[in-house]
């Protein structure tokens, strides 16, 4: 039958499943569930608005994180309602899929509800995918890796475009999705441990934790179809699209620099740079490629970062409990 393009399929009928993997990633994003407005975002606003607690740099690497997550949440809800969900034709997976759309809609409206309570300039932030060239390069890189499959005409019809496809899902999964992200959630957390912009930092580990289960589903889509088309992935595909990845580390590393260019309290842009470089290296033995940095995490503290469980005071936040958040297992 197979997980992509099938016209055989009824993707009314969801029973018996085929691929239980997806039908277990959908439960976990529900277990997972979460929404914005219940994180408190007082102390965040004290501080934004004091000139004794934020350095410029500190500044700087919150608005440019803001300013990267903001549109880029948006462009991967693109990706899954308009070229995704239209290829993969199981209707288990979809399931899957159109519960990772709304959790992208909850995600923009973190940061709508972000700039909001600090009080930004939502025309500087939402266009600084456009002025900020470390920020446009990443979001070109990435619309640059899935423009076929934007394409109205585009079918999955012979193993040519089987390896376009599986290409432009490693360029949404991997690439943005599980290499992207990752800098900037290591730089807000790494605040957040500071004792600093506490609120967005809660925020952006609930983020992580769905960015951790996306990067799942799409992993083990990328390798089903691998597995049911094995023609597909040659040498000399698999040379290609390490050398795709490798390109957007660059593109992660200047970004790091960018957003931290004198780091934070005892941690510089060059630690980042190996956080990339390690985060990389696991993508890559995910979908079954060779390791190309062999660099040490030199944030050990961000896996515990998505291991979290929400139990707060009760005068302070609406507590939330999550089913099995705590039993999961996450990648960081």
């Amino acid at each position: 039958m197979g997980i992509i393009n099938n016209s055989k399929t009824d993707p009314n009928k969801i029973l018996p499943m085929t691929y239980h993997w997806a039908r277990q990633h959908y439960k976990d994003g529900v277990a997972n569930n979460w929404t914005p407005e219940e994180v408190s975002m007082q102390k965040d606003v004290e501080q934004w608005k004091s000139d004794k607690v934020l350095s410029e740099t500190e500044r700087r690497l919150i608005l440019w994180n803001l300013g990267f997550f903001s549109t880029a949440e948006s462009l991967t809800a693109n990706n899954i309602v308009l070229a995704v969900y239209r290829h993969v034709t199981n209707p288990e997976a979809r399931q899957y899929l159109l519960r990772q759309a709304y959790e992208e809609a909850v995600h923009t409206d973190t940061f709508i509800y972000c700039c909001d309570s600090l009080g930004l300039d939502p025309d500087k932030i939402y266009t600084m995918y456009q002025t900020v060239p470390s920020i446009r390069g990443k979001d070109d890189f990435v619309v640059d890796l899935t423009k076929s499959i934007f394409d109205p005409t585009f079918e999955i019809d012979g193993q040519k475009n089987i390896r376009r496809f599986i290409h432009d899902l490693i360029g949404y999964y991997v690439i943005m999705e599980g290499i992207f992200f990752y800098a900037g959630f290591a730089m807000m957390l790494a605040l957040k441990r500071q004792n600093k912009m506490v609120g967005i930092g809660e925020q952006f580990e609930y983020i992580m934790r769905d960015e951790s289960l996306h990067l799942a589903f799409g992993c083990d889509l990328i390798n089903t179809i691998k597995k049911e088309n094995p023609e597909i992935w040659t040498k000399e595909f698999q040379d290609e699209i390490v050398e795709l990845i490798k390109k957007s580390v660059v593109l992660e590393k200047a970004y790091a620099k960018d957003a931290c260019p004198k780091g934070l309290l005892g941690i510089n842009a060059d630690q980042f740079c190996d956080y990339v470089e390690h985060i990389t290296d696991r993508r890559l033995e995910r979908i079954d490629l060779p390791k190309q940095y062999h660099t040490e995490n030199p944030f050990p503290w961000m896996s515990q970062s998505v291991d979290i469980s929400k139990e707060k005071n009760f005068f302070e936040t609406r507590v939330t409990e999550y089913q099995t958040g705590g039993s999961l297992d996450w990648d960081e």
